[in-house]
């Protein structure tokens, strides 16, 4: 049976979520106080919570005005995502010799639960989901600290994936990417795997870079 939640890590799940969601937008304040009583928490593991998001770039703490929302930066995110694709080639190319039958069963479920959410509407879901399915796509690896480093880049750049699936023509577009994507894995094909998900990140910034720009010059 799977341990709940600690306090801090329930906190944390909550503001990323509200980060998602845009419920928490760029720029915004973070009002601990209000954010402590309506999760109904102290604000000792909020605190930690937004310890923990500041070390990824999801939150900027500025002394005697406190905590802000991120601003989204085309800077950070082309670099994260450079750092991506030279991680994620290595797990993928490793992935495709070791995985089994079992992952890629694994890989099919998660892909199910991204085109159900899409169906829903549930850009949350949607956007946890296909982290899942990254994510399945990559463990088989078997690679722990690359995949640290990994996390950690995927942690710094959710604010960036609620904007790009806010589009629905986006949307589709991960759907029919994922569907390659799943084919190249079963194939055990570590090449096109590494090709597929290179293209996805590729259409990914693109869309952001448009989407940031617009933002910049709007």
């Amino acid at each position: 049976m799977p341990r709940p939640p600690t306090t801090q890590q329930f906190v944390l799940d909550e503001l990323r979520r509200a980060i998602l969601s845009r419920q928490l937008a760029p720029n915004q304040p973070i009002r601990q106080d209000s954010v402590a009583h309506e999760l109904g928490v102290s604000r000792v593991p909020l605190r930690e919570a937004l310890k923990t998001l500041e070390a990824e770039g999801q939150v900027v703490y500025r002394p005697h005005r406190g905590y802000t929302v991120a601003e989204l930066s085309l800077a950070d995110l082309l670099e994260v995502y450079r750092l991506r694709e030279l991680l994620e080639t290595e797990a993928a190319l490793v992935s495709a010799t070791k995985a089994g039958e079992a992952d890629s069963a694994a890989v099919r479920a998660e892909l199910r639960a991204v085109v159900e959410a899409a169906a829903n509407d549930d850009l949350v879901e949607m956007i946890a989901a296909n982290r899942r399915f990254h994510f399945a796509i990559l463990e088989p690896a078997d690679m722990p600290w690359l995949m640290r480093m990994v996390r950690t880049l995927w942690d710094t750049t959710d604010a960036y994936r609620a904007v790009y699936y806010n589009a629905p023509d986006n949307r589709s577009r991960v759907l029919e990417e994922h569907e390659a994507i799943v084919r190249a894995f079963e194939a055990r094909d570590g090449a096109e795997l590494a090709e597929l998900l290179r293209r996805h990140r590729e259409h990914a910034v693109a869309a952001l870079r448009a989407t940031l720009d617009e933002t910049a010059n709007g």
